[in-house]
């Protein structure tokens, strides 16, 4: 029988589709023409491809129902060289970034089509390698893009090559980060899933002109080793299809399923929060909450979860996607993003406000006073609730946390903050760690508004981080608590919080030879030792007892954190103090500790301590 499938064509892929008006558009599956060559190289293991575009037809002959024609060619101009090198250069951490859009000055394109087929390749392999599937069993990978003006050709490319390893491909266009994980959890014949991977296109809040991937399995995100592995493999796949190029292009037709995945995911978003109010339908009826999702793929989250539930949403900003991100940065940090909602908030006269990411992995939000809810006094709030549902658990933070925040969750909440090390993924694996020997945690957030829950299988969610504030006003106003975002607002009571905070970025002139021909890694662990060396010898500084990034320090009432970038030649500073003067005896400290070092650009730290 053959699969049913709701399908939404995105407007970028209904561009170059053309349906087959004579079949039966009860399952519409897209067909795609996708060539270049008829099959990638080996990516590692047997794949489920013979090299013979005939049998993948012939395998696939059962989906011929509802067929879309499409070209989605790759160009068919030379393919440059690319060093294994560059493919690892590529690597930020547990995700991929590069340069996807051509034309701005001194950033030349790194993320082209014919890279991209290699990497979607090398996950392929490895994915197929991790799975240790027999070759008569396909894998199916999920693919879901952001808002980026490159997404398409991106897709595209992924496309062709996880289409030639061997893999169902199944599209589902513009999507959030977390409902591509999600994809390879839901059990749901009708949408394909669970798949056995899934991929996002996405860059986050970088600028237009970027573009990346992130990796998802059912065990969740990928992470450093993982990432190098596929990219390492990427780099052998990708001279093979340099030599194959050079023969001649070759046209192979290959199928791409495109499916609406995003309302499966935002349907159980609705359930959680009626199951919330005592399965009540609306329960959020009357409430007015506003949105901004910054042009990114967040617009979803109005008309397919608030306004389900009953919420009046008008008033609500920039749902559209588009990838040039006109109005602001998609960022829940930006101070210029936050001012939008806010004044979206206060103009509207809303209960609450409510702002995403790009790709919907991170969110903040802004109650209806103004007040914003973002970096600490999110991480508070959601502290507030996590320790309702479970006292006493340990909640996992970065490194960049107020001391305010942890007597709050300490002495207020009677929780336990364990304060880690910047990464959400780092954040994230350290709350796992810490479940697998005895210490039970439930939250793992970070000040960026990435934030995990164990219920939410460790997943960054900024919809479902959301989704607990909704449940929190839908309950309250079932239990006749209240009726407003002043239920949020009271469970941050008597969080402390600094008068200046400022994070001030010294960068590491790689060129300079004070570095000695040495790593800026190890230049920068110089600097810090030597910080180290300064503080033990001032009676008015303490370092923390426990630390897991960089040196922390607490002196005139405040704190400060220096500590060496995970990917950049830079040492970001955090200062937190109640006055502006306390804020500049932290800095003048670390100024004098080390400038020494030649190669350090301590020219806004020396503008802000006013030398």
């Amino acid at each position: 029988a053959a699969i049913s499938a709701k399908v939404v064509q995105h407007n970028l892929v209904a561009k170059c589709c053309q349906q087959d008006s004579e079949l039966s558009t009860k399952y519409r599956l897209h067909y795609c023409t996708l060539s270049r060559r008829s099959l990638l190289p080996p990516v590692g293991g047997k794949l489920a491809w013979n090299g013979n575009s005939t049998m993948q037809l012939g395998a696939l002959s059962k989906f011929k129902q509802g067929i879309v024609y499409c070209n989605a060619a790759s160009s068919s101009t030379a393919i440059p060289s690319v060093e294994k090198s560059d493919f690892l250069k590529l690597q930020n951490g547990s995700d991929i970034r590069g340069v996807a859009i051509d034309g701005v000055e001194g950033e030349p394109l790194t993320l082209t089509e014919p890279v991209t087929e290699a990497i979607a390749a090398g996950f392929a392999g490895w994915l197929l390698a991790k799975k240790k599937y027999v070759s008569s069993k396909r894998l199916r990978v999920s693919i879901g893009h952001d808002s980026r003006i490159s997404a398409q050709k991106l897709q595209d490319a992924v496309s062709r090559g996880l289409a030639r390893a061997g893999v169902e491909v199944i599209q589902y266009g513009l999507a959030s980060t977390p409902a591509m994980f999600n994809s390879t959890l839901t059990v749901n014949d009708e949408f394909s899933c669970p798949v056995d991977g899934s991929i996002m296109v996405t860059a986050s809040h970088l600028p237009y002109n970027r573009n990346g991937f992130k990796f998802f399995t059912s065990v969740g995100g990928l992470g450093k080793p993982e990432i190098k592995d596929i990219l390492e493999r990427a780099a052998d796949i990708y001279k093979n299809i340099s030599s194959d190029d050079s023969k001649g292009a070759e046209k192979a037709a290959l199928y791409v399923k495109r499916v609406d995945y995003m309302s499966v995911y935002a349907s159980n978003l609705v359930a959680a929060v009626r199951k919330a109010a005592g399965n009540i339908e609306k329960p959020l009826e009357g409430f007015h909450i506003v949105v901004d999702a910054g042009n990114g793929a967040g617009g979803f989250f109005v008309d397919k979860v608030l306004e389900p539930l009953g919420t009046i949403t008008s008033g609500s900003q920039f749902l559209e996607p588009d990838g040039l991100f006109p109005n602001h940065i998609p960022n829940p940090e930006d101070k210029t993003a936050m001012k939008a909602i806010t004044k979206a908030v206060l103009h509207n006269r809303a209960d609450l406000g409510i702002i995403f990411d790009t790709d919907v992995d991170r969110s903040a939000a802004v109650d209806l006073s103004g007040r914003e809810f973002n970096r600490n006094r999110l991480i508070a709030l959601m502290s507030a609730i996590i320790l309702e549902e479970h006292p006493g658990t340990t909640i996992v933070t970065d490194s960049v946390t107020s001391d305010g925040l942890t007597t709050f969750i300490e002495k207020k909440l009677g929780g336990k903050h364990h304060r880690f090390k910047r990464g959400y993924k780092n954040v994230i694996d350290e709350a796992i760690r810490l479940n697998s020997v005895g210490e039970e945690a439930h939250l793992a957030i970070e000040t960026s508004g990435h934030g995990a829950l164990k219920e939410n299988h460790w997943l960054d969610d900024g919809a479902y981080l959301m989704v607990k504030l909704l449940n929190k006003l839908a309950s309250a106003r079932t239990s006749g608590v209240g009726g407003s975002s002043k239920v949020l607002t009271d469970m941050v009571e008597g969080l402390e919080e600094p008068t200046v905070d400022v994070e001030l970025r010294l960068k590491i002139d790689q060129n300079h030879s004070d570095l000695k021909g040495g790593s800026f890694r190890d230049y920068g662990e110089a600097v810090l030792k030597q910080l180290e060396n300064t503080v033990e010898s001032n009676a008015k500084l303490l370092k923390a007892p426990v630390n897991y990034e960089g040196i922390r320090v607490s002196g005139y009432g405040g704190w400060f954190l220096l500590r060496l970038s995970l990917h950049d030649p830079v040492l970001p500073l955090n200062i937190e103090a109640s006055s502006n003067e306390d804020a500049v005896k932290l800095a003048h400290d670390v100024l004098n500790a080390v400038k020494e070092f030649t190669a350090l650009d301590t020219s806004a730290l020396i503008k802000f301590v006013g030398v």
